[in-house]
């Protein structure tokens, strides 16, 4: 199962829930493998890798080496890919390097065959580019996440959304009138909002302070139970359907 997360706009927490949802569908017994697609190289920070360590997917391409040597396992069901460290002048130069990245896609389509793993989350960057958008065609699912503040409202009503994707709202603030005030209108307005949604907590941001997934550093907080409630979701409503289409053909 191949499945996305991609926030509406940047900021919005996605890199954060990526590890956290990896964290808890390898506490539920499945096999992950996650992969940061964002050239930011961010989620490996949520599992303890050292910050001067380059590697990564991305590194190893653009270096002409194997890809498979940047993985890294975290517990017995859970490996990381990074995606690695660009140098500033390679940062600025992104675009010319996609047609490079983008032999990334045959590394998905190897995993896929072996099927080694049984849940595969990208952590995708915000925005359509090429490799973004060859990396969403190869998702079963994808997760929107979203904040409910004016930003992303609009940006719902403007922009277009993955046809597979869901919507998932991270950071909701109890006793925010605005927030209140939107989410009703979502809950109206938007089909494919989730049925549940993740609350402000402020262990999601001491979690990365931390270097470490939010339910393996505070697995009693608010924001760790409903991740593990949503990892219980998709199992149930991802999964067990990919199961039934393929035992119906």
């Amino acid at each position: 199962m191949y499945l996305g997360l991609q926030g509406v706009r940047g900021g919005v927490g996605t890199t954060s829930v990526t590890a956290a949802l990896a964290w808890s569908l390898q506490l539920l017994g499945e096999s992950v493998l996650v992969i940061d697609a964002c050239p930011d190289n961010l989620l490996r920070m949520s599992f303890n890798v050292d910050f001067n360590r380059p590697d990564g997917w991305a590194r190893s391409l653009i270096d002409g080496k194997e890809w498979q040597d940047a993985g890294m396992r975290y517990t017995s069901q859970l490996d990381l890919l990074p995606f690695g460290q660009l140098t500033r002048r390679e940062q600025e130069n992104y675009a010319a390097h996609q047609p490079t990245l983008e032999l990334f896609t045959r590394a998905l389509e190897r995993l896929s065959l072996e099927g080694h793993y049984q849940w595969i989350l990208l952590d995708l960057p915000h925005g359509n580019d090429p490799l973004t958008r060859q990396l969403i065609s190869f998702c079963d699912h994808i997760l929107s996440i979203a904040n409910v503040d004016a930003n992303c409202h609009i940006r719902l009503h403007q922009q277009a959304l993955p046809a597979q994707a869901h919507i998932l709202i991270n950071d909701l603030r109890i006793g925010s009138q605005i927030q209140d005030d939107l989410y009703q209108v979502w809950l109206q307005s938007q089909r494919r909002l989730m049925p549940m949604v993740i609350h402000r907590d402020e262990g999601m941001a001491e979690c990365l302070a931390s270097k470490q997934p939010l339910g393996e550093y505070r697995s009693d907080s608010l924001a760790a139970e409903e991740i593990l409630t949503l990892a219980n979701w998709c199992l149930l409503h991802f999964a067990k359907r990919a199961e039934s289409a393929g035992s119906a053909v």
